[in-house]
């Protein structure tokens, strides 16, 4: 044991009775548990929303997609598509065709995606889920699920047999249109569903049979626009992407992340400049912290000389100001972090706050950002006990 440290450490104890130094020391207690407890809420709240805005991908994009490198198609013939199923990961395959066509419904005109997909469809993606109003389509018919934003601006309702729900796309071919009825392919389609995802997609597509697809586009049996996975939850995603590569050398494998490159950037960028600003509210904080410590060191300059007349060593006095800084900031930290760990919990359970009557504020608690908010107040908070323990050899030296 180093003797005169531990005399330093008691005497210095002894002597901090000061009324004013204890309450310096309590505004920086109580700045550090704010500070802690308001950092940890805002990542919890920021995390819910990032979740929340990534549930509509997960429920409409696939685990992984096989997408053309050239061209709007590409061709998948059996025997690939037997392989597809085999590689090890892989639970559910299936195949999709996308085109821009004009719906057409009473008179009322909306641009769109076709979207063909087959009977497998529904076990790749969570679709199914997100239908609202009727039934997914049959395979094999000329069943359709549009979005809530289609049939709003069509005033599309299901089964609706006095006024046809018509689809017209454009026909392969060069020169002059003469005749507008023999420029377009044309079909009479049945809403047999209504989905509700975001508002971007409820606007952008309308679900049909892939056979059906294939046939109003003059495609070929084996001719799609994609082909998307469903992969066992421990699956090795590069290992499965490149088998699927190796396979339909003609593609392009692209993960979900990868699908919604520009919405995780965005949520990414917009999490690292929530914690900036409020880690810059911290920093604010622990100034308090160094001005308790300074202050106290000048208050005790006295017994600092005292202490050294006696044999201490000016960096063991200095290291009883950081430890003491450093526990401090310590024990404050946990406990800012009980603080807003409560106040998720609480937010998770009861709902307290709510966005619509049946929408609460989302909120996740996750040990990731327990680690950030502490690993952030003791981190600056050592770095500001340092910086104030320096202090010591120039008070001395005054």
């Amino acid at each position: 044991m180093n003797f005169p440290l531990y005399i330093a450490k008691r005497y210095l104890r002894t002597a901090s009775k000061n009324n004013a130094i204890n309450l310096i020391n309590g505004i920086a207690s109580i700045s550090i548990v704010v500070g802690a407890a308001a950092l940890f809420v805002v990542l919890s709240v920021f995390s819910g929303l990032k979740d929340f805005s990534l549930s509509f991908s997960n429920d409409f994009d696939p685990d992984l997609k096989a997408l053309p490198q050239k061209g709007k198609i590409f061709t998948v013939s059996p025997e690939q598509t037997r392989k597809l199923q085999k590689i090890s990961g892989v639970r559910m395959v299936s195949k999709v065709i996308e085109e821009r066509v004009l719906f057409v419904f009473d008179a009322k005109e909306q641009v769109a995606y076709l979207k063909g997909v087959d009977s497998l469809f529904g076990q790749v993606n969570s679709i199914n889920k997100t239908i609202f109003q009727g039934q997914w389509l049959e395979p094999n018919t000329a069943q359709v699920v549009v979005g809530y934003g289609i049939s709003q601006r069509l005033s599309l309702g299901l089964l609706d047999f006095n006024n046809p729900f018509e689809v017209y796309m454009p026909k392969p071919g060069k020169g002059d249109i003469e005749n507008p009825d023999e420029a377009f392919t044309k079909a009479v389609l049945a809403p047999v569903g209504i989905y509700a995802i975001s508002e971007e997609l409820d606007s952008k597509y309308v679900f049909a049979d892939l056979r059906l697809a294939q046939i109003l586009l003059n495609y070929k049996i084996d001719q799609v626009s994609a082909v998307e996975f469903k992969l066992d939850p421990n699956a090795d995603m590069d290992n499965v992407s490149e088998e699927i590569a190796t396979i339909l050398p003609a593609t392009d494998v692209k993960s979900r992340a990868q699908l919604n490159e520009s919405l995780y950037k965005m949520l990414n960028s917009e999490n690292l400049v929530v914690y900036l600003i409020f880690t810059l509210v911290v920093i604010m904080a622990l100034f308090s912290l160094a001005g308790a410590l300074i202050v106290m060191i000048i208050e005790k300059k006295n017994n600092l000389k005292t202490l050294t007349a006696l044999g201490v060593e000016i960096r063991d006095l200095r290291k009883i100001f950081l430890f003491q800084g450093s526990l401090l900031c310590l024990f404050a930290g946990v406990f800012g972090l009980a603080v807003g760990g409560a106040v998720i919990l609480l937010q998770q359970h009861f709902k307290l706050i709510m966005i619509t009557p049946t929408l609460p504020y989302p909120v996740v608690f996750t040990f990731q950002n327990i680690a950030i908010v502490f690993f952030t107040i003791f981190g600056f908070g050592f770095l500001a006990s340092l910086i104030a323990s320096s202090r010591v050899q120039k008070t001395l030296e005054e």
